[in-house]
């Protein structure tokens, strides 16, 4: 537990005021954290072979063009440059000539091709909103920590009825309800007050899909976990594991406020 909120506070310290400054401090995280989370990927190796040095630096420089390439302006924007989804396609795909199929097959260049346009879209979203808004991106937070704290506590403190028990057996019926409807008012409270003066309704419906899409986030991660038989996905971060232990129900509750916003 010691260990654990130490590495909460480390957390907190780091990017807090990173959050706060925005700007090219922002966006450079956001590339740190995509090719840490990409190492994570890259290293779970139940489902597929171990990606050779030069493939695995490759798919980091390639995540990063993705992220990072063209001017500020052009990171405001959501859209992911074509003509580099292409080259991104050719170099990973092309080498797979070249290894022994033991050693780099069309199946690692498949898996790495969905893993750099995943990341790339998750990192791109943060910028995007970050820029547009901070507090939205706050607000998205708020969803993911309140939900998943509020879940754990009651599913602790009066959990009965499993709600996954085979992906993740220590979740309940009462830890998912509970923990929704408390993330649901808190982040609900300071949209209406903070962001926008929504109707009531029309906030509480959106925080409560993104809080749902959350949790099962959290479970779609939990069960690659399970599938390849590990507890984290790394020991980046003390008592907390890797970047994809910790941004599992945000990352969906990101894409899915995406998502929303166009078709609201």
């Amino acid at each position: 537990m010691k260990k654990r909120i130490l590495g909460a506070i480390l957390i907190l310290a780091i990017s807090i005021p990173i959050l706060w400054i925005g700007g090219m401090p922002f966006i450079g995280a956001c590339g740190i954290m995509g090719a840490f989370a990409l190492k994570e990927l890259m290293e779970l190796n139940v489902h597929h072979k171990k990606i050779p040095n030069t493939m695995f630096i490759s798919s980091i420089i390639l995540l990063s063009l993705l992220i990072f390439w063209r001017p500020i302006s052009y990171l405001v924007s959501l859209e992911i440059n074509p003509g580099l989804v292409a080259l991104t396609f050719l170099l990973l795909f092309i080498p797979c000539l070249f290894y022994k199929e033991d050693t780099y097959s069309a199946h690692e260049a498949m898996y790495g091709f969905g893993s750099i346009l995943f990341l790339a879209l998750f990192c791109k979203s943060l910028i995007f909103l970050r820029m547009k808004n901070v507090w939205i991106l706050v607000y998205l937070i708020f969803i993911a920590i309140f939900t998943d704290t509020f879940a754990y506590f009651i599913g602790k403190a009066i959990g009965r009825h499993k709600s996954s028990p085979i992906i993740s057996p220590n979740k309940t019926w009462e830890g998912c309800i509970g923990g929704s409807i408390i993330g649901v008012l808190i982040s609900t409270i300071f949209y209406l007050f903070v962001i926008a003066n929504l109707s009531l309704p029309k906030v509480l419906l959106i925080s409560m899909l993104l809080s749902v899409i959350g949790q099962l986030g959290d479970l779609v991660f939990s069960k690659i976990k399970r599938e390849n038989q590990i507890k984290d996905f790394s020991q980046l971060i003390p008592g907390h594991g890797g970047i994809l232990d910790r941004i599992d129900s945000l990352v969906f509750i990101v894409l899915g406020y995406i998502f929303l916003i166009g078709l609201l």
